[in-house]
């Protein structure tokens, strides 16, 4: 399986995944990794409605994923992996998805988050998984739109004293 992206969006697939990133990462596939979703039979079969004609969706928990990966069967496809939180990037990571940069979309403020960015806000769970993926020398970039240029996820942490 070849990673055509990884993006944290707690809302995984919406317009601009559907009608842009799809386009600028030339995926044929996408897989929503996440324990919480692929169990919300609601959420997971509305995801699977909105996938682009052409790009097969799965809603999948990550430890499937992460089998997927390595599964020969599906080396034909090339993947934009959607997670709703850094932690489960980290997860998925340690089970053998060798990412090399993550982009952090969107994040939704919850009271007690920090904002880092106009669409993405963080708690200290999310900012230690976030500092993990660095420490493993994956690249962590802020950017909402595809046209956007990459913000540096330590400049928004250390801004707001989170780093």
């Amino acid at each position: 399986m070849e990673i055509a992206f990884c993006r944290i969006d707690d809302r995984l697939i919406h317009g601009q995944v559907a009608t842009v990133w799809t386009k600028v990462t030339g995926c044929n596939r996408i897989m929503c990794c996440s324990d919480e979703v692929a169990k919300d039979e609601m959420r997971k079969k509305l995801l699977l409605q909105v996938a682009p004609p052409g790009i097969k969706a799965y809603v999948v928990p990550v430890e499937k994923a992460c089998e997927a990966y390595k599964n020969p069967k599906y080396d034909a496809f090339k993947t934009l992996f959607l997670f709703t939180k850094p932690a489960d990037v980290v997860r998925a990571v340690k089970g053998g998805i060798p990412f090399k940069s993550v982009n952090l979309g969107g994040m939704t403020y919850k009271d007690g988050d920090t904002l880092i960015s106009s669409a993405v806000a963080v708690n200290p769970d999310d900012v230690k998984a976030l500092l993990e993926l660095q420490d493993m020398g994956i690249e962590v970039e802020i950017r909402k739109l595809a046209s956007e240029p990459k913000g540096d996820l330590m400049s928004a942490l250390k801004a707001k004293g989170l780093a």
